[in-house]
């Protein structure tokens, strides 16, 4: 079985921290009005006592590059994202990518101890020991640390830098990573960031 790639929309695929009118090069500006964006945004302004006021769509830079670069890596592709399946209805057409399947996250979010990312205990309990990379840009120690403790098989953690987007290194340490001698490291192990991961790693 291949290894999951988990993969988080924004920081990763929109470097939404860039600076506001500085769009990174080549990235495209897009404007979704998503259920879940109009349903948050709606609320918003009742609470802000303006409910007649139109829903501004959520601005999304995307780089189309990224849909065949993916593609292209040795992995099978999973959303990891609160975009959940709309990542397939406004993600995925603009990147060239498939319908892909996605991590449905509990609702409310349960909380995780001593800084551990909301998001990682249900990635080890989707994954079920099979081996994954996951790129988002919320991972730190105390992520890698915890799959590390949790995780029967082969991790890599890859934070993503959300000012940035998905660059040329970040496909280098992935591809490496799943084509390190032997396939990925076995045992759990939660690789570090930013560097290749190998055996001994």
């Amino acid at each position: 079985m291949r290894p999951a790639l988990l993969v988080d929309v924004d920081g990763p695929l929109n470097p939404y921290a860039a600076k506001p009118q500085r769009r990174p090069a080549g990235y495209e500006t897009h404007r979704f009005t998503t259920p879940r964006w109009e349903a948050a945004e709606r609320h918003r302004l009742i609470q802000w006592g303006t409910p007649d006021r139109p829903v501004k769509p959520l601005r999304v830079w995307l780089n189309p590059g990224h849909g065949p670069a993916l593609r292209a890596l040795p992995f099978d592709l999973v959303w990891a994202t609160t975009w959940e399946e709309e990542a397939d209805a406004f993600v995925a057409p603009v990147l060239g990518l498939p319908e892909l399947p996605h991590i449905a996250w509990a609702s409310p979010r349960p909380r995780a101890a001593d800084g551990v990312f909301w998001k990682t205990p249900q990635i080890v309990a989707w994954a079920q020991g099979r081996p994954f990379a996951w790129i988002d840009d919320e991972i730190t120690e105390a992520d890698r640390h915890w799959v590390g403790e949790h995780h029967s098989g082969p991790a890599l953690l890859h934070r993503v830098d959300p000012r940035r987007g998905l660059v040329p290194a970040d496909f280098a340490a992935l591809s490496a990573w799943a084509a390190s001698p032997g396939g990925p490291p076995a045992g759990g192990t939660a690789c570090v960031i930013d560097r290749e991961c190998g055996p001994d790693a």
